[in-house]
């Protein structure tokens, strides 16, 4: 049994290696899959477009590892591997692996794609310079994205309090001690079915997927037909729409109907409550809102497969206080001060997380486009370091390859080298060394 990564093991910030698997490797296979420090895996596919081709550097953290054939294993010649690593993170970052990937759904760069996939090679002393320089200015930049990151999950610890300090567990004594079904009515929606899916009297209608907290995302709406049933599920301006089924953290999430989009109706993963005379909507939403951070929602749901589902029967039993109605109003007042202040904390962070992820990718595109560090003409030259490369690959080869001519390049800005495969190897391992042959792909830089 030999330990092994996969593509669960490897992070934008490096390799996780809390959860590593193991198997049965025959000595032929540990010499085949073993990792080396210094080589570089990269998430071979994935679901999303934002994860393919994910590196990270091996500096042999397990003895003996070996890599599984989720993961493509690059092996530089001749390249600093932190270089390299750091290349293939800015072309992972800007997308540029999914796209030229296979697949629906799931998204393959493939071994044969990332082989010929060309590298910008300076000068080994110049690599030295952009590496020094990236870490330098990337640690600071991670620094600060961890500080938004913290300041990030801080805000749902305020928005709890400040929910709390508003509607209180035990409520004053003035304030009407009530449920949610004496509150106002609960109804669940219509449920979805293939023969509605056209006919006489279509309407739009909301789904979980459209109900966010005190937000509802129109951008998705579907339609459906409601005849003879329309007014059973029309949504009014002031109804609460929450979440029946959810995850547990949100199960309950509500938002109020405002009339957008105009005669819409509600499907049953959705309950709409509709408050009595004397309770504002507004304030039903707060009631809710703090039900459903505190985990009082959470608490009467019935949890299957990760899923949590929030029935009208069990809502209805849900404790629903009731201030004088003046009170209310000043209670809404409050909680649209202090949370209105919290939603533009929130703006400022994510404006801030998109400067610096913006910042991030220029940091990278001037590296290794040749405009981040100084060139410096006593820096051994470029075509001994090709010469070196493709001795040293041609070293390592099993047996020679015959190479094919690449088609015409336009002009880089350092000398180029590609990412080339090995001889054959077992259909369920990838190997990927960099070599100065075969080049198959011209390397393109965001302007």
């Amino acid at each position: 049994m030999r330990p092994y990564v996969r593509a669960a093991n490897v992070d934008w910030n490096g390799l996780k290696l809390d959860d590593v698997k193991e198997m049965n490797f025959t000595d032929d296979e540990l010499e085949i899959y073993r990792l080396k420090k210094g080589d570089i895996i990269l998430g071979e596919a994935s679901g999303s477009a934002k994860e393919v081709g994910k590196p990270a550097i091996w500096n042999d953290e397990i003895p003996d590892c070996c890599f599984q054939n989720t993961l493509i294993r690059v092996r530089s010649y001749g390249v600093d591997p932190q270089y390299l690593l750091l290349f293939l993170r800015a072309e992972a970052m800007r997308g540029a692996f999914v796209e030229h990937s296979r697949g629906v759904g799931i998204h393959h760069i493939g071994a044969a794609r990332l082989a010929g996939w060309r590298v910008p090679v300076p000068p080994v002393a110049e690599q030295q310079r952009i590496v020094s320089y990236l870490e330098e200015k990337l640690s600071k930049l991670t620094a600060a994205e961890g500080a938004l990151d913290s300041a990030t999950a801080r805000t749902g610890a305020f928005r709890k309090s400040v929910l709390l300090d508003l509607i209180p567990g035990a409520v004053p004594s003035h304030w009407e001690r009530t449920s949610v079904a004496e509150a106002g009515e609960l109804d669940l929606g219509r449920q979805r079915h293939p023969d509605w899916h056209v006919g006489p009297d279509m309407r739009p209608y909301l789904r979980v997927a459209n109900v966010f907290e005190d937000r509802i995302d129109t951008r998705d709406i579907k339609e459906m037909d409601f005849s003879g049933v329309f007014d059973r599920y029309k949504l009014s301006p002031g109804d609460v729409l929450l979440n029946e089924g959810q995850s547990p953290e949100l199960v309950g999430r509500p938002a109020i109907y405002r009339g957008d989009p105009p005669e819409c109706a509600f499907t049953n993963s959705l309950l709409r409550f509709r408050a009595r005379s004397d309770v504002l909507p507004e304030w039903a939403l707060l009631v809710f809102r703090r039900h459903m951070h505190v985990g009082r929602f959470k608490k009467e749901a019935r949890i299957t497969t990760n899923i949590a589902h929030l029935s009208s029967a069990r809502l209805k039993k849900v404790e629903f206080p009731v201030p004088p109605i003046q009170e209310q109003e000043q209670l809404i007042k409050l909680a649209s001060e202090r949370l209105g202040a919290l939603d533009n904390l929130i703006s400022e962070i994510g404006r801030r997380k998109q400067q610096a992820t913006a910042l991030r990718r220029s940091l990278l595109t001037e590296a290794f486009a040749g405009r981040l560090v100084p060139q410096d003409p006593n820096d051994e030259p470029a075509e001994k370091l090709l010469a070196r490369i493709r001795a040293e690959r041609e070293a390592a080869a099993p047996k020679k390859r015959r190479t094919r001519r690449a088609p015409a390049q336009r002009k880089a800005t350092h000398d180029e080298a590609p990412v080339a495969p090995p001889a054959p190897a077992p259909t369920n391992t990838t190997t990927t060394p960099l070599t100065g042959e075969q080049p198959t792909l011209d390397l393109e830089f965001p302007s």
